[in-house]
């Protein structure tokens, strides 16, 4: 498949932004350099950014949600032999984090490599190998000799966020991107790019996009700025674990290159039905691939969308990701690339009165 170069390299710019929970400062700064003509931007004080569409004009709204927040970390305090005790933003599984490298930002703003570190297995007793890991067990090792060196040389202090280090690679040949905070990066710029390609059409509805905040602590972030966009219907992109690895092949609904997955529920949002059945028609009529799924567990922004005031429709097209919530994941550009044709036939193709009948 022909890949765009800038939609490649945006991706890339997000997945290295440093933006846990809280912190998504480094994702609107890359957003608004992609986004800067495709509307008027505003930003509020819990970090959501708004992209208000050129030519809105009072017709149903359709808006499209991304979370900018990543999974991370925060200094919690520093040990006497100058190490650092860390607490998670978001889930992690403990068990992948020993001997992963990560960044620290320090007081000055600059980010300091660590590694996670646990007591080497030499010195492991039986029942330390056998004990469930917690992330309380884990400490990050600076190089650093004592607190005071920890706090004076590398002026690393409490609340500060950390992030993996993990570099962006794409595999042309085969399609493979590898990197950290594909959750929710790459549902960040499938929304861009979606406003993009809907430059000068003349549409049916407006269109206004959020980068919310918050997503991997509890959706906070998207509960304000649905209170402020108060829209008619609404679109999350998002990236979901893909469950193609280790999953009976019958049960399978989020394989990588097979298309964007768009959920009936999970554990937080039973997703419009109408909608839903609507997208998925579109999506065979069209030609563009997808997968549908019911999910037993995670959560996400469409939960908090669909409670408005309005009971706002809402479907999630989200992006299957190998491994989600560690250092390293691995998606496809060909489901990127599906989840903003899919979105772009959805929003060209809405009137008022389709809107009513969801």
């Amino acid at each position: 498949m022909t890949v765009n170069k800038e939609s490649l390299n945006m991706i890339r710019d997000l997945a290295a932004a440093n933006a846990p929970s809280g912190f998504e400062d480094e994702t609107l700064e890359v957003v608004r350099r992609y986004a800067e003509r495709l509307g008027e931007i505003e930003e509020d004080h819990i970090r959501n950014l708004y992209i208000m569409r050129k030519g809105n004009s009072g017709k149903p709204l359709m808006m499209l949600d991304a979370h900018g927040d990543e999974v991370g970390f925060m200094v919690h305090s520093i040990k006497p032999n100058g190490t650092i005790r860390f607490v998670n933003i978001g889930g992690w599984n403990p068990g992948t984090l020993p001997s992963s490298r990560v960044l620290i930002r320090n007081a000055e703003g600059k980010y300091i490599p660590g590694i996670v570190s646990n007591k080497p297995v030499h010195f492991m007793k039986q029942a330390d190998r056998d004990a469930k890991l917690e992330i309380s067990d884990l400490s990050i090792d600076i190089g650093s000799t004592s607190k005071e060196e920890t706090e004076q040389i590398f002026k690393i202090r409490i609340g500060e966020p950390i992030v993996p280090d993990t570099p962006f690679y794409y595999d042309e040949e085969n399609d493979v991107m590898m990197g950290k905070a594909f959750d929710d990066r790459i549902g960040v710029a499938a929304l861009v790019e979606t406003m993009k390609r809907l430059q000068g059409e003349e549409l049916a509805i407006d269109v206004t996009g959020v980068i919310s905040s918050q997503e991997e602590v509890g959706s906070r972030g998207v509960q304000v700025a649905v209170s402020k966009v108060d829209p008619d219907i609404s679109i999350c992109f998002e990236s979901c674990p893909s469950d193609d690895t280790f999953t009976e092949a019958y049960a399978v609904q989020a394989a990588i290159k097979k298309g964007p997955m768009l959920r009936f529920m999970d554990r937080t949002v039973i997703c419009n039905p109408r909608f839903q059945r609507y997208a998925l028609d579109l999506a065979e009529k069209k030609g563009i691939p997808v997968q549908a799924s019911v999910r037993e567990g995670g959560g996400n922004n469409g939960a908090m969308i669909c409670l408005s005031d309005k009971g706002t429709p809402v479907i999630v097209v989200a992006i299957p990701v190998r491994y989600i919530h560690s250092h390293n994941c691995i998606a496809a550009y060909c489901d990127f690339e599906a989840a903003v044709e899919l979105a772009v036939a959805i929003i060209k193709d809405l009137d008022a009165e389709t809107i009513k009948g969801f």
